[in-house]
């Protein structure tokens, strides 16, 4: 199954994942049916809800030749409390300025959602 492509970070996204939901952007051509089943599948959680969108391409040019970019979807999967993913949120451990040690949580870009083509 490879209709996940990537997770997504924005503002947005990054809010969302207090709330324990996920944003990644996957195929055009995916159902959300298959899109949970692999999640769970996956990652090992339970999906309670998912909503998604489609993104138009943008319009880019070569030269004197116009032309756009793919469309794309996103989807925002609400996993049921209690269940992350771990990947994508790791504590990470500084000194500051202080020289106290600090902990803040880091938001991988790279991660468990790039497909395997």
């Amino acid at each position: 199954m490879d209709g996940i492509r990537y997770a997504v970070f924005t503002d947005k996204s990054i809010r969302l994942l207090g709330k324990n939901q996920y944003t990644s952007n996957v195929d055009s051509g995916s159902t959300r049916t298959e899109i949970k089943h692999w999640v769970e599948l996956f990652f090992g959680v339970k999906v309670i809800a998912m909503n998604s969108h489609r993104l138009r391409g943008k319009a880019r040019r070569m030269g004197p030749i116009m032309g756009q970019t793919m469309h794309y979807r996103r989807m925002i999967i609400t996993l049921q409390p209690g269940y992350s993913i771990p990947p994508l949120r790791k504590k990470r451990t500084y000194y500051g300025t202080d020289n106290a040690l600090q902990t803040y949580d880091h938001y991988a870009s790279t991660g468990l959602f790039y497909s395997t083509s």
